[in-house]
C-alpha cells in the first residue's frame, strides 16, 4: 500500500496529516513491549512476594498486550507526525524538532539539511527559531512531501518560492 497523506477533501481547503512511517512506528511499540517485559518482571515479584495468585499475572499480561496493540493501532492509523492546515503547521513525535507549531506567515525560509547523516526539512522562522522535519520518519515519498510544503507555504505567506 503506497503511503499518502490523509486528508478531507484535497489540500486546498481541509489540513492534511503525515503518518508515521513504519520502522518509526515499530520503535515505539518495541519500546512499549520492553516497557511491558519490565512491569511483568515487577509484577512477578510482586506476587511472588506477596504470596498473591498468579492469575493476576495473566490480567497484567492481558491488558499490557492490549495496550501495545492499541499504540501500533493509533500509531499507524490515527497518530500524524506533520499536520499542514491553510494557517499553518504542526509537528508532533519529533525530539529535537525545535518550534512544534507555527503559521505559514512566520516562515522565513525552508531549507534541507542532514544533521547526522538524516535528511530533514528545516522551516526558518527568523529570530523565532526553526522547525527540524527528519523526512524518513513521515510514510510519504519526500518529493510529494516537499510539494505539497510549497504549496502550503506559497498560499499561505504570499509567493515565496522554496
Amino acid at each position: 500500500m503506497p503511503a499518502v497523506p490523509d486528508s478531507t477533501s484535497g489540500p486546498d481547503a481541509h489540513p492534511t496529516d503525515y503518518r508515521m512511517a513504519p520502522p518509526v512506528a515499530a520503535r515505539f511499540v518495541g519500546a512499549a513491549l520492553l516497557l511491558l517485559a519490565v512491569v511483568m518482571f515487577a509484577a512477578t515479584a510482586v506476587v511472588a512476594a506477596a504470596d498473591l495468585n498468579g492469575d493476576l499475572l495473566v490480567v497484567v499480561l492481558v491488558l499490557g498486550v492490549a495496550g501495545v496493540l492499541t499504540l501500533g493501532w493509533y500509531l499507524r492509523s490515527r497518530a500524524y507526525v506533520v499536520r499542514f492546515s491553510d494557517e499553518g503547521y504542526r509537528v508532533r513525535f519529533v525530539r529535537g524538532a525545535g518550534v512544534r507549531e507555527a503559521s505559514w506567515r512566520q516562515v522565513q525560509e525552508v531549507v534541507t539539511a542532514s544533521p547526522n547523516g538524516i535528511p530533514c526539512v528545516v522551516l526558518r522562522l527568523g529570530d523565532d527559531g526553526a522547525t527540524t522535519v527528519p523526512v524518513e520518519a513521515l510514510a510519504v515519498d519526500r518529493e510529494q512531501f516537499v510539494r505539497e510544503l510549497r504549496e502550503r507555504l506559497r498560499r499561505g505567506s504570499g509567493s515565496r518560492p522554496l
